[in-house]
């Protein structure tokens, strides 16, 4: 059995999905008895969580939505401080801290008193942020979808799928048990289990709006192929129809290269060059738009060679011809 005060946190972090949790789940959950649960309980209450209790057969126990944050002991100030802080970092500001940054939005948020949550919204709402390379997302949705994942509750949400939307016309809606949130690189996908086409699917979370939760609870299924939520968008994003297949060889070594494109391409080793005998590697990615190559090979700062498509070739040769326009001029 836990000690005392692993347990407690255990038991807090339960509730804190403010799901009802009867008497019996808790007690399995942390391997003690009723006996001890109800203790454990009334110690939360001490310390000023308001847990709710039912008695009786079907008896249980759910936390207050609104609680404060008493073991923290922050001033309202500070907690709303700490969900800017989160929030920020859930959308990129902080490279590395995004998934982390989410799961405790995903607890703090939700036992934030009404008007401390008006507050961090007024604040997040007037406030502009340096625009970041990828796309931008809504905080309250991606904490929604959070959420969800880890209450293992269903959800809908309106979706802008690529060329499926009629301008002007209403974005379709999609019903789906939530699995779980990953990021790569730039941006943050939804794996999910599609209710109405029976399978699973990977959503952009940018094209996501209009998150609503259902409060129907379902019973979490594994991914195919044994695959963990990282493979399966990787498996997802990389079999995704592109307009554009490119192929460039750079010259540097693959293992630089390969910091600069990260999840965004392929990078494998070649033959040093013929002439210099200097490193080279081929860089493979796809793109629906080639602006993004374009600047990947600005990034890596080496000599390369367009091997495809030929819209890349002429869009380099236009680019490279205007800065030299631009450098004759200084």
């Amino acid at each position: 059995m836990a000690s005392t005060s692993a347990r407690m946190l255990r038991l807090l972090s339960l509730l804190q999905t403010h799901r009802f949790w009867t008497g019996m789940e808790l007690s399995e959950r942390l391997e003690v008895s009723d006996r001890t649960l109800r203790r454990d309980v009334e110690r939360l209450r001490e310390l000023g969580y308001p847990v709710e209790a039912m008695r009786g057969h079907a008896g249980g126990y759910q936390l207050q939505a609104g609680a404060a944050l008493p073991p923290l002991l922050v001033e309202d100030d500070e907690a709303v401080a700490i969900a800017l802080a989160l929030r920020a970092a859930a959308s990129g500001a902080v490279a590395g801290l995004e998934e982390s940054a989410l799961r405790a939005l995903t607890k703090v948020v939700p036992v934030m008193p009404p008007k401390l949550r008006r507050r961090m919204d007024a604040i997040a709402t007037q406030t502009t942020q340096a625009p970041r390379r990828g796309p931008a997302l809504d905080a309250t949705v991606l904490t929604r979808l959070a959420q969800c994942c880890r209450d293992d509750e269903r959800l809908r949400f309106a979706y802008a799928a690529r060329r499926s939307t009629v301008e002007g016309a209403p974005l379709p809606r999609r019903h789906v048990e939530p699995h779980s949130l990953v990021t790569i690189g730039q941006r943050w996908y939804l794996v999910a289990w599609d209710l109405d086409r029976r399978d699973w699917r990977t959503f952009r979370v940018d094209r996501i709006s209009d998150a609503d939760p259902s409060r129907v609870r379902f019973a979490p299924r594994s991914l195919p192929d044994g695959l963990d939520a990282l493979a399966f968008v990787r498996r997802s994003t990389e079999s995704a129809p592109r307009a554009y297949d490119v192929r460039v060889l750079v010259h540097a070594d693959a293992t630089t290269v390969a910091r600069h494109v990260m999840t965004w391409g392929r990078v494998d080793p070649v033959e040093p060059d013929p002439t210099t005998g200097g490193p080279r590697c081929r860089l493979t990615t796809s793109a629906d738009w080639l602006d993004g190559p374009l600047w990947l090979l600005g990034e890596i700062d080496a000599d390369f060679v367009v091997e495809s498509p030929p819209e890349l070739v002429e869009r380099v040769r236009r680019v490279g011809e205007r800065y030299a326009r631009a450098a004759a001029t200084t």
